[in-house]
């Protein structure tokens, strides 16, 4: 798909509540966080805009953020997707060879054989850095690599991986509160991924560094967990497909990680953690700093995401109204400046608080644009209150969740 045709200028944003989609909830009268919350802005931009909603797990994939976000930004899973690590090793510009493997490396809490944190009880970055670094300095085994990212987010390279087929892993926040013997890695080089997760316990107890670091830092450390392997993607540029240029706003490696393999740039902006304690302000005035120099930018938010894994109610509607206020309110109020802009407001997928992790179900979008819809009959699938119930009520439906970008930039499928 080439960009000729495209109007130059226009401004697209995207605005992503990482898992805030949801399941009806008992002790909110059977209506989902997002039917309850408070959300005047994204109300509003389902009203005056369109809404509907979207598949953006492919049928027989894995419904994690990696996958559900490379539809959200035009790729087709199916053929872009590679494993979640490496799109995170881009991000954090750790060069892989074509016969490399990275895998994501949790800080986490599996004491007494249950994984009882996932985020090792959101470990400060600095104290997770502090692990990894012991790490490198006592597994001396060849090709073996550690990276400090993000939290309990890190990396682990291993070079010349000798497999055709990459280990198959189980994402810790899939088995919160699971014993974990069951979900070990399995297949081609899972031993030395078990060899290596109980050498790391060994080091995190036994060191004076870490110890230490107990004391000063948040997180309780007490192992790793290597999963979501995978090899160097391949994808075109968002620049050569569509013509644009942009940014990626986010605090987690996963999503500026897929915006360098589509040709944007990551905007850190100080405070962002990834929990319901982010910089939402600094995010949204960063975007709007951003489009004075780019045409496109991607803002992701974690939090509602991390809340559904807690199964933490209260959390998850904190999350989706503060995104709401804090992020859409005064993103709409900025665009008012430029007389044409899109923009489209969505989850990846759901992450329901009663099952604490992702699932494949479709999505609710609203998106508006200004001028007129290419395809006209876009125009009629108003909304009233931007939810799964009214998203569906519409009657618009994508199948293929990677289209949903033609939708924002040209205004068809």
């Amino acid at each position: 798909m080439g960009f000729t045709g495209m109007k130059q200028n226009k401004k697209y944003i995207v605005l992503l509540g990482d898992g805030m989609a949801d399941y009806p909830v008992e002790s909110l009268g059977n209506r989902t966080p997002l039917e309850a919350a408070r959300t005047p802005y994204m109300d509003s931009l389902a009203e005056k805009g369109i809404m509907g909603m979207v598949k953006t797990v492919p049928d027989g994939m894995a419904p994690g953020s990696d996958t559900a976000n490379l539809a959200v930004f035009g790729y087709d899973p199916r053929k872009s997707y590679s494993g979640r690590a490496p799109l995170e090793a881009i991000s954090m510009d750790i060069k892989l060879g074509d016969k490399d493997t990275a895998f994501r490396c949790n800080m986490v809490d599996t004491s007494n054989g249950v994984m009882n944190s996932f985020t090792a009880g959101h470990i400060d970055s600095a104290f997770s850095k502090i692990i990894i670094d012991e790490l490198n300095r006592n597994i001396q085994r060849e090709g073996i690599e550690f990276h400090a990212g993000v939290s309990y987010r890190n990396i682990m390279v291993w070079r010349n991986f000798p497999y055709a087929h990459v280990t198959d892993s189980t994402p810790p926040h899939d088995i919160q509160d699971k014993q974990i013997s069951a979900y070990l890695p399995k297949g081609d080089g899972h031993d030395t991924l078990v060899e290596l997760m109980d050498q790391a316990r060994g080091i995190i107890a036994g060191s004076h560094a870490v110890n230490s670091a107990r004391n000063t830092y948040q997180g309780n450390p007490e192992g790793i967990w290597l999963w979501g392997g995978g090899r160097r993607p391949a994808m075109d540029t968002l620049q050569d497909r569509y013509g644009l240029k942009g940014y990626t706003i986010s605090a987690v490696d996963l999503i500026h990680g897929i915006g360098k393999a589509a040709g944007l740039t990551p905007c850190p902006v100080k405070g962002a953690t990834g929990y319901i304690d982010t910089n939402y302000s600094g995010k949204a005035e960063a975007l709007l700093r951003c489009l004075e120099t780019g045409d496109f930018v991607y803002l992701h938010v974690e939090a509602p995401d991390e809340s559904g894994h807690e199964g933490n109610l209260e959390h998850k509607m904190k999350a989706i109204e503060d995104f709401d206020e804090k992020i859409v309110g005064p993103v709409l109020k900025g665009m008012e400046k430029y007389d044409d802009y899109a923009v489209l407001v969505m989850p990846d997928h759901p992450t329901p608080l009663e099952l604490r992790t992702h699932t494949p179900d479709p999505v609710p979008f609203c998106m508006f644009r200004t001028g007129e819809w290419e395809e006209k009959s876009f125009k009629n699938y108003h909304g009233h209150g931007y939810n799964e119930k009214n998203a569906r009520s519409t009657g618009l439906f994508i199948e293929n969740g990677y289209t949903i970008m033609d939708l924002l930039i040209h205004g068809r499928l």
